[in-house]
């Protein structure tokens, strides 16, 4: 289904991204539903119109609609419906004095979808305009599509609802294609603000930032960073100060229109909003929001990125907000955050069987935030210098975005205007004097923003000096871009010469592709090492063919977890060719039963071509052991390397390790070697290194740490003391069975605040998840003792490592995390030996 405009009273802003009403009736009984906005209510009402579906197949038939049951066991904020079928009446209400208003041919059942509580229902309409509003015709299909603004950029995408088979997918596809037929450009103004504002509260108005265009603009898409540097929003992303910004926005937008806030997403601090002229907002379609952390262990939300991608009139925008990594020597964990985010931020397709988006399939991407790109190669006088001359052309030289964009390293086919402004980056706070601080930060332009896409053209790029709470200065550009309206006229002729030339072919003619290769080998399969093959798909037939790798019998998924196909179904036009990414990824889920023989690298995929044959694809290759994803149990009793091990004594290791009662024929290790590689290197010589723990490494460098660990060579640990670090938190994350095995996950939350019996629980542990705990805890007791210099908060490593030592069997709720940080804590504030 699509976008709700949700409207207030008129002094109020409106909200699109609001909770659906709807109401769905079928003879003398209805329901009348909230559903939570997004892609999960879309999937609720996809089901009801396939059930309408199915009863206008079988009119005759009583229908059981079945498919509901799951959702009456749905409580608020679980599964698809929050206040799950409970009636905004609180029971069935007969809807009898509204189906004698209906016309005959609505009699069976009705979907209709409302704006809000205060305003009237959406009417059926008939598809007629692409401008109009839609809804599909009873007497040309047989389900029911109804939306509360349709906008032209749906029409295709209708047509990939499950429902809808592959003549449909050509009429799409061929409408996707001829869009320049049928569109024309219309421009609209985009307000682009970012601010780091540095865990403060909102203590001036923001109108100097947000309201410095002489004409308001059509859209608002303001970041924040550091919203909140408590623990508790670092955690458990919770913080007041959410409210505060948002409200400080909204009464600073420009005061010569009314907006409607569309979409608010947040990860800790990382912050976006969406406002659009409410005269808009009918246009604005297919909103969805996501969010990827990029901090340690490319979790933690500290740092990372926040998305909101929808579509207006027939343009598709995606629009980022990122807080990559701080340091100026850290240019390249910037760069890897970044590629982070493109390759991990996905949305929801309409379709939900449909492969997911990513950031690049959009028509227009803009990207805001806190970069963290500093200045290189020149002294904190000679930057300030170049400043107080405004001489930004040369300062900018060696800027290290612009020297990465130049080399491609990053912000491929991105788009940044010209820098006249001073830098933005440090500030005492309350001030305009550069920082006065011990550290005496360089200046820097760590706020920036950046484009992607065709017809856009910049009006301004400029800081805003008059803002004083943060230590950074808040930036804006406006950009005019020309977005795709529809002709409806000329989208009718279209659409009509499309369906003539598609029922002329539809019979015809069997699709056929060729395979650019017929099986696939990956050699030498590492943990957490990305490794992709192409396979290329060539349509050789005389007709367009839909293609989709298939699941094989008694199989629930298309291939193994290991292995990924992308996309796993698309379209090919005739003559056209596509390119699928089979992709092999080996993680802490798939890695026991790959480093024990139990499982290898083999798999064949099915690719299934819609009225056309299978084609079966080998994919085969070879796994590497590793210490990663191999238990305690087995590491403690290998004297060698784990690559040096035949795959039968890991497979036998495993083995005993599951059996409590094995008899042991020698005395093992009293900890892995590994993990005392790891910990020995980090307590010589990253003691007092700054935010241990709390910054991530480089992967190339977790690579090399990976394969010393498994080879045995060298002898000793490369890489920074930050590769070191997170090399031990994937260590312990990848487990089969944690630091405190499931089976003592309930005790230790019981005994949380009991120290005594805190320690009881863990002397009941296996000798060998006994030393490790107990092990690790000495360790991070040693660097707590050095907290002056390393700045490490004892809540917050007893938060990371309760993570990874006391892992649930099911999904931790705030509650458990609670007691489990509570139950180490008591394990590195007290003496315990």
């Amino acid at each position: 289904m699509n976008t709700l405009v949700e409207v207030s009273s008129p002094e109020e802003l409106a909200v699109v991204g609001a909770d659906t009403r709807v109401r769905v009736s079928y003879q003398e009984d209805a329901l009348e539903l909230r559903l939570p906005f997004g892609s999960h209510a879309r999937l609720f009402l996809s089901e009801v119109n396939r059930a309408w579906s199915d009863v206008c197949k079988s009119p005759t038939q009583v229908p059981t609609f079945e498919w509901i049951n799951k959702y009456h066991k749905a409580t608020r904020g679980q599964g698809v419906v929050k206040q799950a079928l409970a009636p905004l009446s609180t029971k069935l209400t007969k809807l009898n004095q509204h189906r004698k208003t209906e016309k005959p041919s609505d009699k069976k059942g009705s979907l209709e979808r409302e704006k809000g509580s205060n305003s009237g229902t959406q009417k059926s309409r008939v598809f007629s305009s692409p401008e109009s509003q839609v809804i599909s015709s009873r007497e040309h299909r047989d389900d029911l599509v109804h939306s509360s603004s349709h906008t032209p950029s749906n029409k295709a995408q209708i047509l990939t609802m499950p429902q809808f088979n592959l003549r449909d997918n050509l009429i799409r596809c061929e409408l996707l294609k001829n869009e320049d037929l049928y569109t024309y450009l219309e421009n609209f103004s985009f307000f682009l603000g970012t601010y780091n504002v540095n865990g403060q509260t909102p203590k001036e108005s923001l109108g100097p930032w947000l309201s410095s265009t002489p004409d308001p603009p059509d859209m608002y898409c303001v970041g924040f960073q550091e919203l909140d540097l408590s623990k508790e929003a670092f955690f458990f992303n919770d913080t007041p100060k959410e409210l505060e910004w948002t409200k400080a926005v909204s009464n600073a937008l420009h005061p010569d229109a009314k907006y409607a806030l569309v979409k608010l997403v947040r990860l800790v601090g990382i912050m976006l909003l969406f406002y659009v002229k409410k005269e808009h907002a009918e246009f604005i379609s297919d909103v969805e929001a996501e969010t990827v952390g990029t901090g340690i262990m490319g979790r933690m939300g500290n740092k990372g990125a926040v998305a909101i991608r929808f579509h207006f009139h027939n343009s598709s925008i995606c629009v980022v907000n990122s807080h990559l990594a701080a340091h100026i020597e850290e240019y390249e964990r910037r760069n890897q955050d970044y590629k982070d985010i493109c390759s991990r931020l996905q949305f929801r397709h309409l379709d939900l069987s449909q492969p997911l988006l990513t950031i690049m399939k959009h028509d227009v991407v803009l990207w805001i935030g806190d970069l963290n790109y500093r200045i290189s190669d020149l002294d904190v006088f000679d930057v300030k210098e170049l400043i107080g001359k405004k001489d930004f052309e040369t300062l900018h030289n060696y800027d290290q975005l612009k020297r990465q964009i130049d080399e491609e390293a990053v912000f491929v086919g991105f788009v940044e205007g010209e820098i006249d402004f001073q830098p933005t980056y440090k500030y005492d706070t309350g001030s305009d004097k550069w920082d006065t601080s011990e550290k005496c930060r360089v200046p820097a332009w760590c706020d920036r923003i950046l484009w992607r896409g065709k017809h856009i053209k910049q009006q301004h790029y400029q800081s805003h000096m008059s803002l004083k709470t943060s230590d950074h200065k808040p930036v804006s550009s406006l950009l005019v871009i020309g977005i795709k309206r529809v002709n409806a006229d000329a989208y009718k002729k279209t659409f009509e010469e499309i369906v003539r030339n598609i029922d002329k072919m539809e019979n015809e003619c069997i699709p056929s592709v060729t395979l650019s290769k017929q099986e696939f080998h990956f050699k030498d399969v590492k943990f957490m090492q990305h490794q992709a093959e192409t396979l290329s798909l060539l349509n050789d037939g005389q007709v367009p063919c839909q293609f989709e790798f298939i699941q094989k019998p008694n199989e629930s998924t298309y291939c193994k977890p290991w292995l990924t196909a992308n996309p796993p179904k698309g379209f090919i036009a005739q003559g056209g060719s596509v390119d699928i990414d089979l992709e092999v990824f080996v993680n802490r889920s798939t890695a026991p039963e790959l480093n024990s023989g139990e499982q290898q690298i083999e798999d064949i995929l099915v690719l299934h071509l819609e009225r056309g044959k299978d084609y079966f694809i080998p994919v085969t290759g070879n796994y590497l052991s590793s210490c990663y994803g191999t238990s305690i149990h087995s590491l403690c009793r290998l004297k060698e390397p784990v690559r040096d091990m035949p795959r039968e004594m890991l497979r036998q290791l495993a083995e005993i390790s599951r059996d409590e009662n094995a008899a042991n024929t020698e005395k093992p290790l009293d900890i892995p070697k590994e993990l005392w590689m790891m910990v020995d290197h980090l307590f010589r010589i990253a003691i007092k290194q700054e935010d241990i723990f709390q910054q991530p490494g480089l992967r190339s460098e977790f690579a090399v740490i990976r394969d010393c660990l498994d080879t045995g060579i060298p002898d000793s640990l490369s890489g920074s003391n930050h590769s070191v670090a997170e090399a031990l938190l994937l260590f312990l994350d990848a487990l089969p069975e944690p630091v405190v095995p499931y089976s003592f996950y309930q005790q230790c939350l019981e005994s949380c605040s009991n120290a005594s019996q805190c320690e009881k629980v863990i002397s009941m542990l296996p000798q060998c998840h006994q030393n490790v705990f107990n092990y690790l805890a000495a360790f991070l007791r040693e660097l707590l003792k050095n907290s002056a210099c390393n700045r490490l908060d004892v809540n917050i490593l007893a938060t990371i490592f309760a993570s990874l030592l006391l892992k649930s069997p099911k999904k931790q709720d705030l509650a458990e995390k609670r007691k489990a940080q509570e139950f180490f804590l008591h394990f590195l504030t007290q003496g315990f030996s």
